[in-house]
Parts: structure tokens; sequence; C-alpha cells
């Protein structure tokens, strides 16, 4: 095959276009493929130094009908999706403050009567007759790549969706108790108030918390607590038959509490959770860093900015709070390193104030990319307004559904209805653009270990030509039993950077936009990309979170998640017959109940299905 030398790219504030890139934990956009041949009618990047990476060169793709509805429609986001999403928005919000007026014993005694409803509902189900359970929430409204092909079978749903109330703050045991469709725009608006927040706290206003265990959640703080799951405390699970379970780490049910992360809710229906709080400042002191080099060059420095070359990875006076890293290109990138300050310390005199939130800001992207002329500089955030840096823009995919949206005239007149809501996006695309939209564009995170970053970012570079790229570290911690996700055998012994002996430091490799080639107007086999990118992480240790479109079969599947626990809790707790698979859950295309009922009783006749090959 043919390759090319590429050149690196530039951009820079309000009148330089983005290169591919996006970051969604859990939550992406899918119509964000809305304006990727607007971005490819433009100059991708101004160039500036040689990158001795090689990336192949592909014949020039023909355009269609689809080309010409993408390429518009933004003018359907702005004149409709748009002003739908920011009253949809508002009634939320108006909803959420009548909730929180009620008093915690109310919250409490409106969320039993809930999970009565919960349980009675599940006790209707005929095995022999109905289909098997699931939410009855749109397929359009979760907030993710992955289609929910699977509510296409025949189901039997329970309706969850009054499942959005903070039930209680527990100041004393520093625990919030929620429900699974509250969001991390409601937690933050409720705690940040009292110097209180999540351990971990997902960037996107519209993640929810059971999408955040059920699935994946990651953010800055991640190199200290761990991913979402690990800060939850206890899970509130109606099991199969309608029985209620608290699931701990050391009691009667400490093997689901363990299986519950990664399982996309096919163990139980999760009703409540108890996640941990830590005591938080008013800003946050963010300390923007320049990295230029090759990319190799560029993974040590971000492993350098959290992670003590002499190993004292516990030691607060060297490890920051907060972290993320975006690879602006193949020499460029920005380290962000953030520590909790005072309100007195942010207004000292000579300090700087950036209110990230307001809507007529640059988006933080753009904002941080000004490191790279500027050099490194130092200020301070609002904290509620940091932990939603990245909401309004949601990332940089904002640039593909709005081409215009960074532009400063634009943010005046309409930022403040942004961000367009991630479900009214997915629910106004017809099959044609999700399709287009699978094969032109990418939206995946890539969990490697912390060693292994820089050839992640290689093969990123030869394979998908994506930026930018967001970087962020979570510890993986070795656990009493070895769940869907563990640590590397062995972790413990190499005593790598970022490692402790009780967890082994991963990186999050988010990898969203439209790839080069097709900014380039060439040929991209988006399926083949996300296949070789699995394999990759297969053979690297690695793992894809569920929320994107899959393209792995059963046995790979299992080769790169431990099925053990998981199914062992299946059985254990009747999951078999009653929930579907979390493989099946995930797999792409449409699925008939034939197939789900011919998958569930493999599941039922097998104890551990691929187990002996991981």
């Amino acid at each position: 095959m043919a390759y090319r030398c590429r050149i690196s790219s530039n951009f820079s504030g309000d009148n330089d276009e983005v290169a591919p890139g996006f970051r969604c934990c859990c939550c992406c956009c899918c119509s964000v493929a809305a304006a990727i041949i607007s971005s490819a009618g433009e100059r991708t990047a101004s160039y500036s130094r040689m990158s001795d990476l090689e990336t192949p060169l592909r014949p020039k793709r023909e355009k269609g009908v689809v080309d010409f509805l993408v390429q518009f429609r933004w003018i359907f986001v702005i004149f409709v999706v748009l002003p739908i999403s920011y009253t949809f928005y508002f009634l939320i919000y108006l909803g959420d403050m009548r909730a929180e007026v009620k008093s915690f014993k109310q919250r409490q005694k409106d969320h039993d009567e809930k999970v009565k409803k919960v349980v009675k509902r599940l006790k209707e189900r005929n095995p022999s007759k109905d289909g098997l359970v699931c939410t009855a929430r749109k397929p359009w409204i979760a907030v993710g790549m992955r289609n929910v092909d699977y509510k296409r079978a025949r189901r039997f749903e329970v309706d969850l969706s009054d499942f959005r109330n903070i039930i209680e703050i527990d100041r004393e045991r520093m625990i919030a108790r929620v429900e699974p469709m509250v969001n991390m725009g409601q937690i933050t608006r409720v705690t940040v108030p009292m110097n209180l927040a999540l351990a971990v706290v997902a960037e996107l206003d519209d993640l929810t918390v059971g999408g955040l265990i059920n699935g994946y959640g990651i953010e800055g703080s991640s190199h200290i607590y761990g991913l979402f799951s690990d800060t939850v405390v206890a899970y509130e699970i109606v099991l199969a038959g309608g029985r209620v379970v608290r699931a701990t780490r050391d009691n009667e049910y400490s093997d689901l509490y363990y299986a519950i992360p990664w399982s996309q809710g096919t163990l139980g229906l999760l009703v409540s959770a108890e996640i941990k709080l830590i005591p938080v400042k008013e800003y946050m002191r963010l300390t923007y860093t320049p990295v230029k080099g090759s990319l190799k060059d560029i993974s040590q420095g971000y492993m350098d900015s959290f992670a003590p070359r002499d190993r004292d990875q516990d030691n607060p006076n060297k490890v920051p709070d907060f972290v993320e890293a975006m690879v602006y290109s193949p020499n460029e990138a920005v380290c962000m390193t953030g520590r909790y300050a005072s309100k007195e310390e942010a207004k000292r005199k000579g300090n700087v104030i950036n209110n990230v939130g307001w809507w007529f800001k640059p988006w933080f992207y753009q904002h941080a990319q000004k490191a790279l002329e500027k050099g490194e500089f130092v200020e301070y955030i609002p904290a509620r307004e940091y932990y939603h840096r990245h909401t309004r823009s949601l990332y940089w995919e904002g640039k593909l559904i709005l081409p215009f949206g960074d532009q400063w005239w634009f943010r005046f007149l309409l930022g403040w209805m942004m961000p367009p809501k991630v479900s009214l996006l997915k629910a106004t695309q017809g099959e044609a653009i999700r399709n287009y939209y699978h094969d032109n564009h990418v939206i995946q995170d890539m969990l490697v270990p912390l060693y292994k970053v820089g050839d992640a970012l290689e093969w990123v570079h030869r394979e998908m030509e994506v930026y930018p790229i967001w970087l962020c570290p979570h510890r993986l911690f070795k656990l009493p039993v070895k769940t869907m996700v563990s640590p590397e055998p062995g972790f413990d012994l190499q005593r790598r950077q970022g490692d402790t002996p009780y967890a082994q430091m991963y990186t999050d490799v988010g990898v969203y936009y439209a790839p080069g080639p097709v900014l380039r107007g060439e040929k991209f086999d988006g399926s083949e990309a996300v296949r070789r990118m699995e394999n990759w992480l297969i053979e690297n240790g690695g793992f894809q979170p569920q929320y994107a479109v899959s393209e792995l079969s059963e046995k790979n599947f299992w080769r790169m998640f431990d099925a053990s626990l998981y199914e062992s809790c299946r059985r254990k707790y009747e999951a078999v017959g009653t929930f579907m698979s979390v493989y099946y859950k995930s797999k792409k295309g449409r699925k008939t109940e034939k197939e789900v009922q011919e998958a569930e009783r493999e599941r039922a006749e097998v104890e551990s299905p691929y187990a002996e090959a991981v």
C-alpha cells in the first residue's frame, strides 16, 4: 500500500478550523455528522512541521444525496433542534427545582413507592409469553453512539423515567444517594454550593448516574479515584424475580456489587446508588502547559504532568487534583493540571479568573490551545464551570454540528442555546444519515495502560488521523475478584510510572471527530477501522467502552472482557432468560426475537463461554 508523510496541523481561536476529534464517556452526539462535508470543504489545517509518521494513501470517495443532506443539516439544527433543546432543558430544570424543594424524608417515601411499582411490573411478566426485560426509555434518548437495536426485538418494558431525584446528601457519611436518571448537571447544582462534589464528575451535563455505573464514566480526577463506578459505595438493585437488594463491597451481595459496572443493566434494574462525596473549594487553579515534539514525546510529557517518576503516586503535593490533555496534532499538545483553590486565593491581586461557563466565551478546547502560542499560563475557574467545561461545545463535536458555532458572533447571538440535546439530534436523523455517520466518523474511547499511550497515539494517527485527541488517566484497581475489566497480570511487579501496588494506571485515549481521509474527500471504511482498533486493544491489554459502536464478535468480546464473575452472577441472580446478555445488548445490528432467545438458551447451557480463552 502506498503511504504519504502527513504534516501537522495548527488551529487557533475563532477563525481556524478544528482538526478531527471528540470525547464523550459515554456519551456523545450521534448526528455530529451533520457538518462533516462542510468541514471537509474547508482547508483542514495550516501545516507547520513535518512528521515522521506515515498514513496510507486512499482513493477519492464519490459523493451522493446523503452527503448533501449532511452538509446542510446545520440549518435544521439551528431552527429546530436548538430551540426545542433549550425549551426541554428549561422544563427539566423546573422539574428538578420542584423535586429539590421536597424534604429528604418525602423524597425517600416517593422513591420507595416507585420501587414498589417496578417490583410489581416485573412480577407481571410471563416468561413464556413476554420478551426479555429492558427499560421503557426510547432508543434515541440514550447519550451514546451505540445503536440501541436490541429494543427492536419483542421486549417487556419497565419504566424508570421517574427515577431522577437526589434522595439524600449525607454530609456525615459523605455520601450522595441518588436515583439512576439523575444527571451530572443536576448533582453539581446541588453539591457545589455545599463545597461538596462527587469524587468523579463526568464532564457533560446530560450524563446520568445509571449510564455511568452500568456503562463507563471518567473525569480528570480518575487518576486518583478510578472510574465513576469505583466511587459507588452501594447499589440498590431490583433482581429478575422482583427482589430488592442492597449490594456493597462486603455484604452477602458483594459479588453483585463487583459485577454491576460494565454490565449494561443486564444483571438487574438499578434504582438507586450511594456515591462517595469529597470536600471541594470554590475554584480550580488550572495550569496549561504546552508539549511539543513527537507523539512519544507528547505521551511522556503527559505522563510527567501527573505521575511522578519517583513512583510517589499517592503524594498529594506531587499529584494534581485534576488532569487532562488534548493532542492537537502529531507534534503539539496541551496538558492541563488543576488543584482546588479557595475564593480568597482566586481573587488575590494579579490572579486571572476565567468564567468559562458563560455562553459567549470561547470553547474550552480552543481556549486551551492558546498555550501553544503564549506558553504556559495559569488561571482560576469556578469549580462547577470547570466540571462542565466541555458541555457547551460537546468537546469539539460542536464544530461538526455547527461549523460556525465557535465564531464570536454566533456565540454572542445564539451561544446561550448551546448545546443541542444529543437525544434530539439522534431522534431527527434517519437511517441513511446514521449509516453515513458510522462510515465517516469516529467516536471511540481506547482505554490503554499508561505506558502504552505513545503506541496508541501513533496507531490512531496511522489508521484514523483524528485530532484533537483527548487524554484522561484513570486507575484500574486490583480487586478481590476478577471483574469484566482488570489490571494486567503482574503489573504490581513492574513498578511502571503511575502504578501503585494496588492499582495500574490506564488512560482514556478519546478519539472523536471526522477522520483525516474523510475531511480530504477520500474513502474511509469506519467499520473496518473500528475492527482494527478493537483487535489492537485486545492485543495490548486495553478495553473499549460499550457506549460506542462495536464490531466485536462474541469470541473477541470475551477476549477483551472477563466473563467469569459476570456469568456467575447472571446464573445466581436469575438474569439469564430475563435480561439480555451484555454482549448481545452491545452487538451491532438488529436483533430478532429468535436470535435473542437462541442466545439466551446457549447462555443457560454453557457455564462461561470463552472463559478459557481469556
